[in-house]
């Protein structure tokens, strides 16, 4: 077993065992691609602004985790989130590898959204034909 699946197992059994809700989607990324290509979903980077500025999707927006931790206290914080995020469309979010992602999706879950945290990781993303934004 590869490194990075264990310990995204590993990372699993924790977030499960800590009372978490969110689970990696079952969606093919064909799905996700379709989804997002027919407006029926948003692709969410929720690494930190340091990981995004380095690289990211083009078909993303970033909302990092920290900024959701902090809009579970904070209104104004909330505020920018909900308005990023339409409640209407399924929220696909990604991180590096699959931890954060399922954190982010517990949060939004929270929040009402139809999110569906993926187990690929940026560089898998990549890997699998989602296109990089342009530096």
């Amino acid at each position: 077993m590869r490194f990075a699946t264990l310990l995204a197992a590993v990372a699993q059994c924790l977030l499960a065992s800590a009372g978490l809700a969110a689970e990696h989607t079952q969606d093919s990324l064909a799905t996700v691609q379709q989804n997002l290509s027919e407006k029926k979903a948003l692709l969410v980077d929720v690494r930190e602004v340091k990981e995004w500025d380095k690289a990211h999707l083009a078909q993303a927006q970033l909302v990092p985790l920290s900024q959701l931790k902090r809009a579970t206290t904070d209104p104004a914080v909330l505020a920018q989130v909900t308005g990023k995020l339409p409640k209407d469309r399924i929220v696909y979010c990604h991180c590096a590898k699959g931890v954060r992602a399922v954190m982010a999706g517990n949060l939004l879950e929270k929040l009402g959204y139809d999110v569906r945290p993926l187990a690929a990781g940026f560089d898998d993303l990549l890997a699998a034909g989602f296109a990089a934004a342009k530096p």
